[in-house]
């Protein structure tokens, strides 16, 4: 049998032209103003519980991460006056910077030994225990006035509500070793200075917020020195001028710009997923995209939670 002869001259056909299915985003109704303002009070809500985290346990990080950088500092100070007193010499204790490490704090009662730093900025208190610029140095004559973060920032001074009368407070300085013991506690109002006037008696005063996540008031632990104190070095404990801390971060305008930079990086990287959730493509970038933006993500927001911290009040 002869195969039928088509009847006049075959037209080519036409490549199938292939349209991708619609995304389910795209066919979905556009959000009311109620869902999109419920949308953002979630994502702030959100937010505000992961600073929340951040400041219990995030800024232990930083805490450590500053103690490991004054203990080095420290030691090396310790060598130094060690070779002063094998030849002969006395360790002269000037007045410290801002942010230099001042002494060793050991509380066995708290099970706390941790370095000391001069200053009680909230930089400075973000890294160790701070030592009131203007009071006497540990182990010398006078009142020594040390403060302490209880809650966040590696909470050192969590367990001072727990310090009894009698309890040992043991103070390492370029100068030696000091043993306080503490005699008694009380509560303060935040505005009351007079926890940290010069005194007659070599003495340490230990601060820091009360109740626990609350600035409402200050805890305060007073112990005296018995043995005996160091030579004084500098201005007398009552000559001594109360000297700023250090600037306050919060007047800063790097940190500010920081701010501010931190936040185009996220508002850009919002951006840029939302353009990537729409592409139709199969390329493997494409389908890392959304893993690279949530390690993007996560760094940048902790670098916003950590410029944030430096803003806020020195307390908790």
């Amino acid at each position: 049998m002869e195969p039928l002869e088509p009847d006049g001259p075959i037209e080519p056909l036409e490549p199938a032209v292939h349209i991708p299915p619609e995304r389910p985003w795209d066919t979905r109704p556009r959000p009311t103003l109620l869902g999109r303002i419920g949308r953002w009070m979630l994502i702030t809500s959100g937010l505000l519980v992961a600073f929340v985290a951040y400041q219990q346990w995030g800024t232990a990080v930083g805490h450590w991460q500053g103690q490991r950088d004054l203990r080095s500092r420290f030691d090396e100070g310790l060598v130094q006056a060690h070779s002063l007193h094998l030849g002969g010499g006395t360790t002269v204790m000037a007045e410290p910077a801002i942010g230099d490490p001042v002494g060793d704090l050991v509380i066995p009662r708290i099970g706390l030994d941790q370095v000391i730093v001069e200053g009680v900025q909230a930089s400075q208190l973000s890294v160790a225990p701070g030592h009131y610029p203007g009071t006497a140095l540990p182990g010398q004559r006078g009142n020594a006035a040390i403060a302490g973060h209880r809650t966040t920032h590696g909470a050192p001074f969590n367990g001072l509500a727990d310090l009894r009368p009698g309890d040992p407070i043991v103070v390492t300085t370029l100068q030696g070793r000091f043993i306080y013991s503490v005699t008694r506690s009380l509560v303060v109002s935040p505005n009351d200075h007079s926890v940290l006037a010069p005194t007659a008696a070599s003495q340490l005063t230990l601060t820091t917020c009360t109740p626990k996540y609350s600035a409402a008031q200050r805890l305060i632990a007073v112990a005296r020195l018995v043995t005996p104190p160091a030579p004084t070095t500098g201005p007398s404990p009552g000559a001594r001028s109360n000297r700023l801390a250090g600037t306050d971060p919060a007047g800063s305008a790097a940190v500010w710009l920081s701010l501010f930079g931190c936040g185009i990086a996220l508002s850009g990287l919002l951006v840029s997923v939302g353009v990537v959730r729409r592409r139709t493509t199969s390329s493997r970038l494409f389908r890392l995209a959304p893993w690279l933006a949530l390690v993007v993500g996560v760094a940048l927001l902790y670098a916003t939670f950590g410029i944030l911290d430096t803003l806020l009040p020195a307390s908790f």
